[in-house]
């Protein structure tokens, strides 16, 4: 049978429009960053390449505390380009980022933005070769020595799998992009600029850390008490100046010094109870000048670690009473005392951690599910739990188990966060973070229909 002209063409104009809504909707968006697949694992595994490229790009343009503002419009931008309705310079150059879907829970994810003043040392064909000025303004080296780079392109993950997954989850993700989280104040400062007046205050909240000893493919996490109290007390005894061969008409403030720091120890050891964590390490001391002079002063800094505020409170009223004391024992004025509240202790939500316990062992698998140890080290993340949301940090495998292995049959440690060797095996690091945070968000976001 023969067609008429017109009849062939309206045909043609037909198939035409056919296969391109095929094309829009198959082709079209497996080319986007927010591509379909059919499980999160079965996304990270196809996008896993375009993450690498941008993981590298964070690592070789790292930026210091409160300097992060080309980091902050990269990660803005990535915000944007699944959805999110951004906003950036919140509390110096953080960014936050809300993908809306619908009535529901919120909840917030969070990756910190800067990096250190390290040298980088890792020989890696894209390691960072980024020279600053300092605050004393000498030229420093930058680098993402604490994994930062990994957990912003994490970050980044995650919102293109939830952007391109909108049916499995209700609600609002609120993307956080901290600053300053090196010096510990980045949370504070967003917390001051109305992070939760300004955005939704979030029904939860996680955030993952990379681990240098952590096998890649292993996530650990502890609930309770997983991170420390960090403080700073400056210690200056004051004396009086004079000739090192007529110690008699001086009063030494080297030797009360001395005395601190012997004197100091028995706070942990004697009147801490011996089942509290707490730490008091002094870490820096200068006095004098030169070998025949008694200075005037000497300078201690000391880094103070707890978990228990009551022992936090000891700890610190513990250093004021024994400096003190060492002075009056001296007939010496009184030491000058300064403390620089840090960070408080980091107390992952008990009932947080259990409801995401399964879906961390159904993504990665019940034997790459480790109970973290408690930790003496610090985390600004814990600023959000005291401001009354619900918080669970997750520790994530950065190093092949391969290269551990090697470590420890040299009987080396490897290297820790802050080393200038520090490099993470990203690739498979993003393999399990992405989907592990991606589930952990549907979860905590599952629709009530």
């Amino acid at each position: 049978m023969t067609m008429n002209p017109t009849g062939r063409g309206e045909c043609f104009s037909k198939l035409m429009v056919y296969f391109g809504v095929i094309w829009l909707s198959v082709l079209a968006p497996l080319s986007s960053n927010v591509a379909r697949a059919e499980t999160s694992s079965d996304w990270v595994e196809e996008n896993v390449e375009q993450l690498v490229e941008l993981y590298r790009h964070f690592h070789m343009h790292p930026e210091l505390s409160f300097q992060e503002e080309q980091t902050g419009k990269r990660l803005a931008k990535e915000l944007e380009d699944v959805g999110a309705e951004v906003t950036t310079q919140v509390g110096g150059f953080g960014v936050v980022g809300l993908l809306k879907n619908g009535d529901g829970p919120t909840l917030m994810l969070r990756t910190d933005l800067d990096a250190l003043p390290v040298v980088e040392q890792t020989n890696l064909v894209y390691a960072s070769k980024v020279k600053v000025k300092g605050t004393d303004g000498t030229q420093v080296g930058v680098m993402h020595a604490c994994g930062h780079d990994v957990h912003i392109t994490n970050l980044v993950g995650v919102a293109r799998y939830l952007a391109a997954n909108k049916e499995r989850w209700r609600g609002t993700v609120m993307f956080i992009g901290q600053p300053a989280e090196e010096r510990g104040a980045g949370a504070a400062a967003m917390l001051k600029d109305g992070l939760f007046e300004r955005f939704p205050k979030p029904d939860f909240a996680v955030a993952m850390h990379v681990d240098s000893g952590l096998a890649t493919g292993q996530v650990a996490y502890r609930a309770g008490y997983a991170l420390a109290n960090v403080d700073s007390v400056d210690v200056t005894m004051q004396g009086r100046g004079g000739h090192g061969a007529y110690p008699h008409t001086t009063i030494d403030p080297i030797v009360q010094a001395a005395q601190f720091i012997v004197s100091v120890q028995t706070l942990v050891s004697r009147e801490v109870k011996p089942i509290e964590p707490a730490v008091v390490t002094v870490g820096s001391i200068h006095g004098g000048t030169k070998h025949n002079i008694i200075g005037n002063t000497c300078h201690m800094q000391i880094t103070v670690r707890s978990y228990d505020e009551g022992v936090r409170k000891l700890l610190l009223e513990g250093i004021a009473r024994k400096a003190k004391a060492v002075a009056i024992g001296a007939n010496a004025p009184e030491p000058k005392i300064e403390i620089s509240e840090g960070t408080p202790s980091l107390w992952n939500d008990e009932d947080l951690a259990a409801r995401l316990d399964p879906v961390l062992r159904r993504v990665v698998g019940d034997e790459n599910v480790a109970d973290a140890e408690p930790s003496m080290g610090g985390e600004d993340f814990s600023r959000y739990g005291r401001a009354g949301v619900p918080i669970l940090m997750i520790r994530l495998g950065a190093v092949d188990g391969e290269r551990l292995n090697r470590y420890e049959q040299l009987r080396q440690p490897p290297p820790s966060l802050h080393s200038p060797l520090f490099y993470p095996d990203v690739e498979h690091a993003l393999k399990t973070s992405v989907p592990a945070m991606s589930e952990a968000a549907i979860e905590l976001l599952k629709p009530n229909d």
